[in-house]
């Protein structure tokens, strides 16, 4: 499970639990501004949302006096009692149409705003660097695209509710005062206490849900990292260590938890005995007031039902707690928003040309320290470059500096003159393709994995030609024969070697490539036969031009044009891999004392 020396094709992980560094309060302007974005990318709805909140609350505000007008009429056996009882009536019918009406849409709000999260998310992880994807697990990845973007999707509907929301409990205490001051003086005198609830329970509910979200994210990462290493965990007996590793942060979770639904359902408690004594007191002020003859029949239960509204102030208490959460999830997944973008050009190729790669001064930085420098570098279009190295001394950065993807820190990657900065994604995708020393396939079948991606062939004869070339040149086409459908066989019915499957990553980047193939050690898993098959489609049945060959094997370097010698972030030396061998520290590179893969190899 360690990650790759640079941006290959896998993400590397970094250490269980770990994340990048993060500024709070940048983070909650990211956030912020990813919910602002949301909301208005469903502005529509959200507007019908709060429109059809906002008309439930007046309706409910209007209900009490239309009800207590119509019993007063009705006691005194008015005939338009009956009319006022039927306009009561309509307005209940109104209100509990709208509220069915609020929570369809609210539904709607929360799937879009959702999905419009999570595809920016995954977006932007698509579009950066990979070693600032890298940055976040994947079992992070995967927690905050789905758990925490479908409660930060949820903040635009319920910040919109959560206003309306407010109206009948303020609207029912204003209610409450021109129905009699005295009632409404009864409920005013518990009002600064549910205040001061509310506000604490704010505050205390952000901090808890942030601690617990986040012990989320650790072990949701360090579950990720166990899975994909289950074979190494098996096969060094320490299942059970892992298991105890992977679960340490349960107690921390359950803390939090409990934590957080203490305050909640502190708040709730003290929120759910305060109303009912508001309620007794202005229903026993009411009940003087009517003894008294200031208040009739019809303004005692008017007044008891705004004293309800009003008392719905604790309700709110559930909105606000959903806004909480979702901000504290929008932190999250905003941080994905946030991935830096891997800029590109606005150029095409005008023509074909020879495929001539040019380093010049290339420099790259990794988390402070210059990890690549001063890289100058002319590979001339049609030769084959070999690039070797101790690991840890920049060979795969400078592969993946060849092919852009990454950015240079310093100095320029030029194809055929034109730099690779300055061309469209689609220029440079087309005439730079890449293999991986741990391919991932995409496709539903092994063929249309092979078609994956690279440059576009017309038509469907022509796709299917290419794939098969490609695949005889990788040396994989005996095994994918063998397969049940052979090329139409699915993925998922294909079990493959680490062999096999790198096979299909060289076949795929045979298809694709056109003036330059880069190869970031990966042959590192075929055999001897495969690999002297591989390297001769290299030299004459692979339309990429120039070819750069991350390699550790000396037989390969030994059949290359050019020999690139990485020694900590610099070039220590270029060459023949003949003229080199007579350097004992280059023989010492491969592990060799003796001239198997010396000058003589080659032939």
């Amino acid at each position: 499970m360690t990650p790759p020396d640079a941006a290959g094709e896998t993400a590397a992980a970094g250490p269980s639990g770990e994340t990048a560094a993060v500024d709070p309060s940048r983070e909650a302007a990211a956030a912020g501004r990813a919910l602002r974005a949301a909301a208005r990318h469903s502005a529509g709805r959200t507007a019908a949302v709060a429109g059809c909140s906002l008309a439930a609350a007046c309706a409910a505000l209007a209900e009490p006096a239309l009800l207590g007008r119509a019993l007063d009429l009705l006691l005194r056996r008015d005939p338009s009692g009956t009319l006022w009882a039927l306009c009561c009536a309509a307005v209940i019918a109104a209100e509990v149409l709208l509220d069915a009406a609020t929570a369809r849409l609210t539904g709607g709000v929360d799937a879009r705003s959702t999905a419009w999260l999570r595809r920016r998310g995954l977006g932007a992880l698509l579009r950066t660097a990979p070693h600032h994807a890298a940055r976040y697990s994947p079992g992070e990845v995967s927690a905050r695209l789905t758990a925490h973007a479908a409660a930060a999707g949820t903040v635009p509907a319920a910040a919109a509710t959560a206003v309306t929301a407010l109206l009948p409990p303020v609207g029912g205490l204003v209610a409450l005062f021109l129905v009699d001051v005295w009632t409404g003086l009864a409920f005013l005198a518990g009002v600064p206490v549910l205040a001061l609830l509310l506000r604490a329970f704010a505050r205390a509910s952000d901090a808890s849900v942030g601690r617990y979200q986040q012990v989320q994210l650790t072990l949701a990462g360090r579950l990720a990292e166990a899975l994909a290493g289950a074979r190494t965990i098996a096969a060094a007996g320490t299942a059970g260590r892992e298991a105890a590793r992977i679960l340490a942060p349960l107690p921390e979770l359950g803390r939090e938890g409990r934590r957080m639904w203490r305050i909640y359902g502190g708040t709730a408690a003290r929120t759910g005995a305060l109303m009912p004594l508001l309620l007794y007191a202005v229903l026993g002020v009411g009940g003087l007031r009517l003894a008294a003859g200031a208040l009739g029949v019809g303004g005692l239960l008017a007044a008891v039902r705004y004293a309800g509204l009003a008392a719905g102030a604790g309700a709110v208490t559930g909105r606000l707690a959903a806004v909480v959460r979702g901000r504290a999830a929008a932190r999250r997944t905003a941080a994905l928003l946030g991935l830096p973008e891997l800029p590109q050009g606005g150029r095409e190729y005008a023509a074909d040309g020879p495929g001539t790669l040019e380093l010049r001064g290339v420099r790259l930085v990794r988390a402070g320290r210059t990890v690549l420098s001063g890289v100058d570098l002319r590979l001339p279009g049609g030769t084959t470059t070999a690039v070797v190295g101790r690991s840890g001394s920049g060979k795969s950065l400078l592969a993946a500096a060849a092919g852009r993807l990454t950015p240079c820190d310093g100095g320029r990657v030029l194809l055929d003159g034109t730099p690779l900065d300055e061309l469209t994604a689609g220029a440079l995708r087309r005439e730079v393709g890449h293999a991986f020393e741990r391919p991932a396939l995409f496709g539903a079948t092994v063929g249309g994995a092979v078609a994956f991606g690279g440059r576009p062939e017309p038509g469907a004869d022509a796709v299917r030609a290419a794939v098969r070339a490609a695949v005889r040149a990788a040396g994989a086409e005996p095994f994918v024969l063998r397969l049940p459908r052979g090329y139409g066989t699915p993925l998922a019915d294909a079990p493959m070697s680490g062999g096999e499957l790198q096979r299909l990553g060289l076949a795929r980047a045979f298809r694709g490539a056109g003036r330059v193939l880069v190869l970031d050690d990966a042959t590192s898993s075929l055999d001897t036969v495969t690999a002297r098959e591989v390297e001769r489609a290299l030299a004459g049945g692979v339309r990429a031009r120039t070819r750069l060959v991350v390699t550790h094997r000396a037989a390969t370097a030994a059949r290359a044009d050019l020999v690139v010698w990485l020694e900590e972030g610099r070039i220590r030396a270029t060459g023949t891999h003949a003229g080199l061998w007579r350097d004992p520290d280059y023989r010492a590179l491969f592990g060799a004392g003796g001239d198997a893969a010396g000058p003589g190899a080659r032939r």
